[in-house]
């Protein structure tokens, strides 16, 4: 496990997956507990202004623990005050690609405060018109287009501040086993929370679940419903509705949108977790307490999301009642990544015993998750890098190996080193040393056959090769501690289930 150093200050706690009475449970709360009273968020500020708003989002937050039920009706002049949009603009990407206006972040600074002052009043006096998105498409690994919406620079200031004021009330909502584009939540604590569950609960079987084109069916009416539950300050309806329906700029015609929220924007992970919070957590929450006999637990990040049972039965009552529940808000299960499968402790003997092969394995946020054994025989859970990431990796690597060719060598070694870097940085987990190596190795391959194609005349060997890859490409690194440690290191107590 390595040494990392924690901050002095407590995070949040998250509610934990079962209910109250049961052990620490595997979807349990990330972060230390805080001290009484104290804020979730930073203790030096740029302004005065930004401090009242500190405290003002606080007061929200307090307000919004303490009745599930209230409805907020002013929450508009915390977004548009300027210490709200300046820190929204700092927050901000530098390097993102421009919207339909071609502003950039750089262009936006060089006038900062008339530019947000600017803002502020339009948002003030209900002059602020939303822009149409951008799309653009990005290859997806099974060769399909992902579209990605790109906002003008001053919408992602305007949803950036909306969502950083929304999060007061959602934070303290959401359930514990949501864990996708949630401040201080990120995919390796929903895979520690898989991990844990699956080795350390009577989990037998596993339903492996994606919602088909998520992000592009959600419906605009009942999300405005689920919005009004919480929020009754209109100004902000009007707003969600002015960035839901601005529409999409391709091929330079503006297309409107009737369902769906644009991939890209800054509010859309927000609006798409409370859809899904009231479409699919809260009833399979209540499922659970209410139909479950033995174990079960729940992950979920985003539209992707794992079930676990311990009975096939209940398993199969569970699927059948949530692609009812899914239907009712116009959504519905993807049938080709929605997979109910033998998984766990028994598995393996079970199958077996019917004279089946090995257990069928299912991919969460990036691995492959596969029964195993441990060298003293014990049940766990082994996560490989999924097979199409490492090859979709490589095919990028290959193409930029090719731009840049005829680099100096010691440039593209750096380059490669920090690709291997960032690559062990996440896929960097017990057990999965071997994927690691394998990708070290084949981009040793394949910097060695460019270096050779640079000229006709080439002393490139394998012997130089590789004293290349010892100086510049790191050796596979495990970089996460095993998840149970992790848990166990950051939990506090238990905090009842909302």
């Amino acid at each position: 496990m390595n040494d990392r150093r924690q901050s002095d200050r407590p995070r949040p706690m998250k509610p934990p997956n079962n209910e109250a009475g049961a052990p620490v449970s595997a979807e349990g709360a990330e972060g230390r507990s805080l001290t009484k009273e104290n804020p979730q968020w930073q203790t030096s500020f740029w302004t005065q202004g930004q401090e009242e708003l500190q405290r003002a989002l606080l007061r929200v937050r307090q307000v919004a623990e303490r009745d599930p039920k209230v409805q907020f009706t002013t929450l508009w002049h915390h977004v548009y005050k300027v210490d709200s949009l300046r820190e929204a603009f700092f927050g901000l990407k530098r390097a993102a690609a421009p919207g339909v206006d071609r502003v950039t972040h750089a262009d936006y600074e060089q006038d900062l405060e008339a530019n947000l002052a600017d803002l502020s009043s339009r948002l003030r006096r209900g002059a602020y018109r939303a822009k149409p998105v951008r799309r653009v498409y990005i290859a997806k690994a099974d060769g399909r287009q992902r579209p990605l919406g790109i906002t003008a620079l001053e919408d992602k200031i305007v949803q950036s501040a909306t969502v950083r004021v929304l999060n007061a009330i959602y934070e303290k909502d959401f359930l514990g086993f949501s864990y996708g584009f949630r401040p201080g939540r990120s995919p390796h604590d929903a895979l520690d929370a898989v991990w844990v569950g699956l080795t350390q609960k009577k989990v037998n079987w596993v339903l492996d679940a994606d919602i088909r084109g998520f992000f592009d069916t959600i419906n605009h009416e009942w999300l405005m419903k689920f919005v009004g539950h919480r929020i009754a300050d209109q100004r902000v309806h009007r707003h969600i509705k002015k960035w839901l329906n601005a529409g999409v700029l391709e091929d330079d015609e503006i297309r409107r949108e009737e369902q769906g929220t644009p991939q890209g924007a800054s509010i859309s992970p927000l609006l798409a977790n409370i859809y899904l919070h009231y479409a699919l957590d809260l009833w399979a929450h209540d499922w659970r307490r209410r139909h479950a006999s033995g174990d079960m637990i729940i992950v979920r990040y985003a539209d992707d999301f794992v079930v676990g049972f311990q009975h096939r039965a209940e398993a199969e009552r569970f699927l059948a009642e949530l692609r009812t529940r899914l239907e009712r808000f116009d959504l519905s299960l993807h049938p080709e990544k929605t997979r109910l499968i033998e998984f766990g402790r028994f598995a393996s003997e079970r199958r077996a015993e019917r004279g089946l092969g090995k257990p069928e394995t299912f991919d969460f946020l990036g691995f492959t998750h596969v029964c195993s054994t441990t060298r003293k025989g014990r049940f766990t859970v082994k996560r490989r890098t999924m097979r199409k990431r490492i090859r979709r990796k490589l095919a990028q690597v290959k193409i930029d190996l090719r731009r840049r060719m005829h680099d100096r060598v010691r440039d593209v070694g750096r380059w490669l080193g920090s690709v291997l870097t960032g690559h062990y940085g996440y896929y960097g987990v017990p057990l999965n040393y071997r994927c690691l190596a394998a990708v070290r190795d084949q981009l040793t391959r394949m910097w060695y056959w460019t270096l050779r194609r640079r000229s006709q005349r080439t002393r490139i060997t394998w012997p130089r090769m590789h004293a290349l890859a010892e100086k510049y490409l790191p050796r596979p690194q495990i970089r996460h501690p095993w998840p149970d440690q992790r848990l166990r290191v950051t939990i506090r107590g238990r905090s009842p289930v909302r």
